[in-house]
């Protein structure tokens, strides 16, 4: 099996132009077997040509791979650290602050960087929202979400911003304009610059570490000095000043 699993790796990097040999191997070789056997094959060979021909089966594997989960606010207490750094380190040092959401899933984190600059008031800024999958970023551009992602959602921020149709809830165009999607890959694509913050949060759990390290050190010349790294409530980094890192808190860098 270990075989087969080497082989599909190198097919999912040829054919959909993601390495998943940066990924921790246990996790993502369980991941894959689950989502093969509820596709109804047995061995990875004819589930990479089932991927090829049909697209809902290539969605499910995307989907699932790729891990996204998330909501509005993920982690409040953590998010109101990275509300209250952009109001008292990023504002009074920046003009036109810039921030890059990567491996933003269905949009949640990005849009609720946006409800924090309607929020407080801050004009002018200019939020990147990337991800790896083609199909969660054409509905993050929907805006479409559902009750359990909307929790830390205030009620009145609920009203403002979105319009309840059947389950679902859509967000207000005046929101969606401030955020641009593209797609990008952390492991393989080149990182743009300039940024005031960036927000990459559970994700690189899933790397191993040297592929975890690149990613840290590519964010970090992203950055402008003096900018902010949030990571998730999981990706603590132990050496920061390694990476050019300089700690503000449990989740949230500066760059040095």
């Amino acid at each position: 099996m270990e075989l087969e699993f080497e082989f599909f790796k190198e097919w999912v990097k040829k054919k959909l132009k993601i390495d998943l040999h940066a990924y921790k191997e246990k996790q993502l070789h369980r991941r894959i077997a689950t989502v093969m056997q509820s596709a109804g094959c047995s061995d990875l060979r004819s589930y990479a040509a089932l991927i090829e021909k049909d697209e809902q089966v290539r969605r499910v594997f995307l989907d699932y791979i790729t891990i996204n989960v998330t909501e509005f606010f993920r982690n409040k207490e953590i998010f109101d650290e990275f509300e209250a750094a952009i109001n008292d380190v990023l504002i009074p040092r920046f003009k036109n602050i810039k921030i890059w959401s990567a491996a933003c899933s269905i949009g949640a984190e990005p849009y609720s960087v946006a409800i924090i600059m309607d929020r407080h008031n801050i004009r002018g800024a200019k939020i990147l929202a990337t991800d790896i999958d083609d199909t969660i970023l054409r509905r993050a551009k929907e805006g479409r979400f559902k009750d359990g992602e909307l929790k830390n959602v205030t009620e009145g921020e609920l009203s403002k911003y979105f319009k309840k149709t059947g389950s679902e809830y859509f967000l207000s165009e005046d929101i969606k304009k401030h955020v641009q999607f593209k797609k990008h890959d952390l492991l393989l694509d080149p990182y743009e610059k300039n940024y005031h913050a960036v927000i990459c949060r559970n994700v690189t759990i899933y790397f191993k570490n040297e592929a975890k390290n690149e990613v840290y050190q590519k964010i970090n010349e992203s950055l402008e000095k003096g900018g902010i790294f949030f990571t998730g409530a999981t990706e603590a980094i132990y050496n920061p000043a390694s990476f050019g890192f300089r700690k503000l808190s449990t989740f949230l860098y500066e760059k040095v």
